[in-house]
This record gives structure tokens, sequence and C-alpha cells, in this order.
């Protein structure tokens, strides 16, 4: 599974959870987590369901943050 999808449906209790609180078909959340090759969209989160996942998990009382939706930056390398 890859992230950072993976980690925010496992915060917001599995594929199933999400699917509601989306208004999805689970099989759509499981794609999230699948890599584009697959079909799926590589571990991110479609913006169009990032404001309603958040909303919704805030109202479930689940502490989901907008940086949950992001890997962290990879350091850059430093000139010498």
């Amino acid at each position: 599974m890859l992230e950072p999808a993976a980690t925010v449906i496992r915060m917001c209790g599995g594929a199933s959870a999400v699917a509601k609180l989306t208004k999805r078909d689970v099989s759509r959340v499981h794609r999230w987590t699948h890599g584009k090759s697959r079909g799926g969209t590589g571990g991110r989160i479609p913006t169009d369901v990032q404001q309603d996942l958040l909303e919704a998990a805030n109202d479930a009382g689940i502490n989901l943050k907008p940086e949950h939706f992001f890997l962290p930056a990879k350091p850059k390398a430093r000139r010498q």
C-alpha cells in the first residue's frame, strides 16, 4: 500500500469507513493505495476528496490534518 493514502485510510478506520465518510465506493478508496501502473493514484488522495475527508474526520473525532495528505519533503542535496 502506498503512502500517504495508506496512513490516512488507516487513521480513518479503514477503506470501508473512508468510503462512507467520502461517499465513494470502497474500490475507489482502495485505488488510492495502488500504483499508477495498477490503475491507482500512486498513494495520493484526490484533491476533490481531501476537504470532505478532513471535515468528515473532524466530525468523527479523528485527528486528521492537511499534512497527512502529503509525504515529507525530500531534503535537497547541498552544493559544495
